[in-house]
């Protein structure tokens, strides 16, 4: 019998292989489309509105300040990356490279977002592609490292009643938890303990970074998140506890990632009804998802838009006068 890493390779390699992964990602994504679609006509949306006009003032400015420290903190990620590469562009424009780029991934997905803006705006400043790609996967590792830990500190603690058609209980959710810990205490350990510093992997080379970096890294990404659930939180009129907010958008958070559809629009809101539904009514849960998408998705991505159009004009300026010169 041939073994299974020789099996997969020879699936992946059929030509129809690519064909059945579309027609795979197609099938789950009318599946999700449908479900929303069914979900969207049980909602009385005229409830919906006049909850949105309901919300006090200083509830939305709050949240809206919560939402841009988020992207604040987001937008310094990539100087991780500086320091990891030793590029010498200024700070200030990596951080709008990485608020752009960010923006653009929440509203239109990774390969648009955090890979297509990144390489695209790094590239017309100079820096080279293997360069660009040890910035977007320390970023990348940044995000996920404080999820891990947040995520894995919430399921443990403070699991969430989740429906029993998802049919995960309380138990497996903290086993859930104890595992997205121990991944994010296994790379601090890495980067404290391991002799071995750098890995070749696809003609990519991948160094640790120092503990110290690594702390930076984590700190940063459990602030960002954490933010992202206060801004949840606030939003709910703290009908919830954090910890129970926190945990529903971490849910949310990797639902969409998973459901493919762009800016998980619809599967943020079925999982907050899903899982807060009740004790909170399906109006109160779709308005404030609502909201947050307004502050979180919507304003940053037309400021985004704004300023990349900024960046390309100035990007040709920059050649014209190099052609002059």
């Amino acid at each position: 019998m041939p073994p299974r890493r020789s099996w997969i390779v020879n699936i992946t390699s059929k030509p129809w292989w690519p064909w059945a992964k579309r027609i795979v990602v197609l099938g789950f994504l009318a599946f999700v489309i449908t479900l929303l679609v069914v979900q969207a006509r049980s909602i009385d949306w005229s409830e919906v509105m006049t909850t949105l006009r309901a919300y006090p003032l200083h509830v939305l400015l709050l949240g809206a300040a919560l939402a841009a420290s988020s992207h604040l903190i987001y937008s310094t990620f990539d100087l991780v990356g500086r320091h990891y590469t030793g590029h010498k562009l200024p700070a200030a424009t990596v951080m709008a490279i990485a608020f752009v780029s960010y923006a653009f991934n929440l509203n239109l997905g990774t390969l648009v977002g955090a890979l297509g803006m990144r390489v695209r705006l790094y590239s017309r400043l100079g820096l080279e592609p293997t360069t660009i790609a040890r910035i977007v996967g320390s970023s990348m590792l940044t995000n996920w490292l404080g999820y891990f830990l947040l995520a894995g500190t919430a399921f443990l603690f403070w699991p969430l009643k989740l429906p029993d058609t998802w049919h995960l209980g309380m138990a497996a959710l903290r086993a859930v938890g104890g595992v997205l810990m121990l991944i994010a205490l296994a790379y601090l350990l890495l980067c404290a303990f391991s002799k071995r510093r750098e890995w070749t992997i696809r003609d990519h080379e991948i160094a640790l970074p120092a503990l110290p970096v690594a702390l930076v890294q984590l700190a940063m990404s459990c602030a960002n998140w954490a933010v992202m659930g206060a801004t949840m939180y606030v939003l709910l009129l703290g009908k919830v506890s954090f910890p129970m907010a926190l945990g529903v958008l971490l849910i949310g958070a990797v639902a969409g990632l998973l459901s493919r559809v762009p800016a998980g629009l619809g599967v943020l809101e079925a999982v907050f009804i899903a899982v807060l539904s009740p004790p909170l009514g399906n109006s109160v849960l779709i308005a404030a998802v609502l909201c947050y998408r307004a502050m979180y998705y919507w304003a940053p991505l037309a400021i985004a838009g704004a300023l990349y159009l900024l960046m390309e004009l100035n990007a040709k300026k920059l050649a014209a006068s190099k052609q002059a010169a």
